[in-house]
């Protein structure tokens, strides 16, 4: 009951949620989770064990292209882009703020070879941490780690800044086009995000979280494929009968997060085909799939519930103790093995995190910014 309390408190008038979809999110988030604690034992993209979970963010992305269009394209013309956007912001920000403070609280106890967190100032730590909660990308001269990223504080929230993008060209146009130009744009954006994957200098989308020209694009297309490939999704979709389908769709994920490198160094392309395989036809199936699914059951309806309502803040809230366990394997030298009682402690301490900051957090502040900015203009329309 608390679960199904706290997946509608947010706003009074917000449809009822694809149950399954809530819950695929909630294993995707955790699946990111295991793919952070094993880039501290990994030398590149190549050689890291659950070697794709990187494509998780396109996951997410056409996930949030689904429920973006299922809950507002109907909406238009009784609300306009300022309410849309307000929306939208109240939806996401809170965790964002949230997560770049815990970066900031938790910066002193990562220092490692890799990064000498020591020569980093209280001003500059305070400059990051304020550019962070306004999801404004770190500069060379604002960027404290040391490793190019927007976010140094918590790295996640660059695929944030793609999806306040994704809001803004849907509020603008994206959603005035029709079916068949949307389907256009998502064909050209598959294309140029295919072109990446395969033809680009890393064989893989794991791409975005950088301003560097080279990542800035593949993030872009990132979200420009999948958010649109959602939209379209929600206009296209007519359910079928599939029972299971939140067991059979979490295993699909977990698998195809998982899968090792393929091709290697040698043959770059070869891992680029499997991210566009994932990306451009997996991922809508499996999308499709959850969304015509039904919980028909007291304990997968409850799952479901948990795991939708702790994705979110765990996504942001988990990186800044990979940073920490990661800066403790390189100090320390430590095999996985040894580690692996550390790695189980992140991610479990990163669970009831993120359910923490959900419960008396995240929820309360929704609901007292949807009461001070929408509640009255929602009145007033009644």
């Amino acid at each position: 009951m608390l679960e199904a309390q706290i997946s509608t408190a947010a706003f009074a008038d917000t449809k009822k949620h694809y149950n399954i979809l809530d819950g695929l999110r909630g294993v995707a988030a955790i699946t990111v989770v295991w793919f952070h604690i094993f880039e501290a034992f990994a030398t590149s993209h190549v050689d890291q064990r659950i070697n794709h979970g990187y494509l998780a963010v396109d996951f997410f992305f056409i996930l949030s292209g689904f429920v973006v269009g299922y809950a507002y394209d109907d909406r238009w013309g009784k609300m306009g882009i300022k309410e849309f956007l307000k929306r939208r912001v109240i939806r996401l920000h809170p965790m964002v703020v949230m997560g770049a403070v815990i970066g900031a609280i938790m910066f002193y106890f990562q220092g490692c070879s890799v990064w000498d967190v020591s020569v980093v100032s209280i001003t500059a730590l305070f400059i990051a941490t304020f550019v962070n909660t306004l999801l404004i990308p770190a500069t060379p001269r604002t960027e404290i780690r040391g490793l190019g990223e927007m976010y140094p504080l918590n790295g996640p929230s660059w695929s944030l800044f793609f999806e306040y993008i994704g809001n803004i060209l849907y509020a603008l146009f994206i959603r005035k086009l029709s079916t068949r130009n949307l389907s256009l744009l998502v064909f050209v954006a598959g294309c140029g995000l295919a072109t990446f994957a395969i033809l680009g200098p890393y064989g893989d989308i794991c791409a975005g979280f950088s301003l560097n020209g080279t990542d800035f694009t593949g993030g872009f297309l990132r979200l420009m494929f999948s958010f649109s490939a959602g939209l379209l999704l929600i206009r296209l979709f007519k359910p079928i009968h599939i029972k299971g389908a939140f067991w059979i769709c979490s295993l699909a994920i977990v698998a195809l997060l998982s899968v090792p490198r393929i091709g290697g160094e040698e043959h770059l392309w070869m891992n680029g085909v499997y991210d566009t395989a994932c990306f451009a036809v997996f991922f809508p199936i499996l999308v499709y799939l959850g969304a015509s699914g039904k919980t028909t059951d007291n304990f997968t309806r409850q799952i479901c519930n948990f795991l939708g309502n702790i994705s979110y803040p765990l996504y942001m809230v988990h990186y800044p103790f990979i940073y920490l366990y990661y800066a403790w394997v390189k100090n320390g030298n430590l095999t996985f093995r040894e580690s692996l009682p550390g790695a189980v402690a992140v991610v479990i301490g990163s669970i009831v995190l993120a359910y923490v900051c959900l419960r008396w957090y995240d929820m309360p502040v929704r609901k007292y910014l949807t009461d001070r900015f929408l509640k009255k203009k929602i009145s007033a329309k009644n």
